[in-house]
């Protein structure tokens, strides 16, 4: 076994019975072309191909891929590229490889570095105010329990936050099951868990993606405030309140309170309310929202 890189946030999943319930929760078919991230020593690869039709793996780290390709280099449906996934242009690379097999995988399974599942996450799903162009069909990843929680969280509880809201209003998020720190070689601190995210247009779409963006992050500036303390710098307080209570969102919520639905609420009726008053008064500049 291959030493663990703390640069790399390495820590190898050795558990057969969590990799195998990985690769089950996929739900892959011969139809699928999986996008495998951080494939490391290959133990979730090795689960992976018999199930799907490709593999196409990406991998930071370069003395990692000599053993893949001695493992796995002469299945005809894998994959390999060495590189960092946030840097790497590997749509452009698989558009050029010769078998069109590989092309446009439609399923993410991965066993993703901890200290950038954010990043990973808005690569693979986006923004709010710039969602996925061609979202994938499912993405199954093994996080930390506590990004997990925060993933898959509902209004009101203690782990819903602007994560939640992201996420949620990009795609289905399931729980599916914790993973201890002992399946893995070196065990990390934390407790682990797999979530299942299925990208989908949200119902209820704003009328200004990006302002629901800011808003969202300004609401959760301060998570034991208000909503109306967190957004004063926004719109006055008794303003915010008429439109809070309008929109049948109690005056003393704060932000965990709040459905996505009660945001793009919030969020078209202060456009309206900043276009409304840019209208009524030229003399004076129209609210901010920075």
């Amino acid at each position: 076994m291959a030493r663990a890189r703390k640069r790399f946030g390495q820590h190898w999943l050795k558990s057969d019975t969590v990799l195998k319930r990985i690769a089950d929760a996929a739900q892959l078919s011969k139809g699928d072309r999986v996008l495998e991230i951080g494939p490391g020593q290959g133990a979730l690869t090795h689960h992976l191909l018999p199930k799907a039709g490709a593999v196409v793996a990406v991998e930071l780290d370069r003395d990692l891929c000599p053993r893949l390709v001695k493992k796995f280099g002469d299945r005809d449906n894998f994959l390999l590229f060495q590189g960092d996934i946030l840097r790497l242009d590997w749509p452009q690379m698989i558009e050029d490889f010769p078998n069109p097999a590989f092309r446009a995988p439609n399923k993410v399974v991965a066993n993703i570095p901890y200290n950038i599942t954010g990043p990973i996450l808005e690569h693979l799903l986006g923004r709010i105010n710039t969602p996925r162009p061609a979202p994938f069909e499912s993405i199954v990843l093994l996080v930390q329990q506590e990004v997990g929680r925060r993933l898959c969280a509902k209004p009101g509880h203690k782990a819903y936050g602007a994560l939640s809201i992201r996420v949620g209003f990009l795609a289905d998020c399931e729980y599916l099951f914790d993973v201890p720190a002992k399946a893995f070689s070196p065990p990390p601190k934390v407790m682990s868990a797999v979530v299942r995210i299925r990208p989908r247009s949200y119902p209820e779409q704003p009328k200004d993606c990006e302002r629901l963006e800011k808003l969202v992050k300004q609401g959760f500036a301060t998570r034991r405030k208000m909503l109306r303390n967190n957004l004063k710098s926004w719109i006055d307080s008794d303003a915010l309140t008429a439109i809070l209570t309008d929109i049948n969102i109690r005056p003393e919520a704060r932000a965990k309170n709040l459905s996505i639905s009660d945001w793009v609420k919030l969020s078209d009726r202060l456009n309206r309310k900043i276009a409304s008053d840019a209208i009524g008064d030229d003399s004076r500049p129209a609210t901010q929202i920075d």
